[in-house]
């Protein structure tokens, strides 16, 4: 696998902001093709409204070299739920790096300190890697179906 970092250089999850739409929009257009996740347009508009977005919804990504490799979100506050939706995607090339993992639990922790009993997520069956990830992170998998997607929960145990 190439180095996707120098030496004096460290992987960073931030918040989306206004300076960071440029890298999003590069993500969105070259990153996002896989019409498997699909929670809003993929557009430089999209990234635009996005990284000037001030509601209580969270949108992050993994950031190196002022590239971005994962996205995430944690969307339904602004609509009233408890419950958030959580989305991720990671580049092609920093994929089995661990970077899906690190960015869930980021959203985890989020989650958790806002008060959440609990992450909903949705997932096609056919996504392997993607759902054998959610389980070791603690997602459960009932027999319902939404728009052809299992979904996954994720409970916070406050024992």
């Amino acid at each position: 696998m190439t180095s996707l970092l120098t030496k004096t250089q460290a992987l960073e999850l931030r918040r989306v902001c206004p300076e960071l739409s440029g890298a999003l929009a590069h993500f969105f257009e070259t990153e996002c093709t896989d019409p498997k996740f699909h929670p809003h347009p993929f557009t430089r508009s999209e990234a635009e409204r996005i990284c000037a977005y001030g509601g209580a919804d969270i949108y992050v990504v993994a950031v190196a070299q002022d590239a971005v490799l994962a996205y995430g979100m944690l969307r339904g506050w602004d609509e009233g739920y408890e419950i958030p939706s959580l989305g991720i995607t990671v580049a092609e090339r920093a994929r089995g790096t661990g970077v899906a993992r690190l960015l869930m639990q980021y959203l985890h922790a989020n989650a958790k300190l806002r008060g959440a009993p609990s992450i909903r997520l949705k997932v096609y069956p056919d996504n392997s890697k993607a759902i054998a990830l959610y389980l070791t992170l603690g997602y459960e998998f009932g027999d319902a179906i939404e728009n052809g997607q299992m979904v996954g929960v994720y409970t916070f145990d406050d024992k």
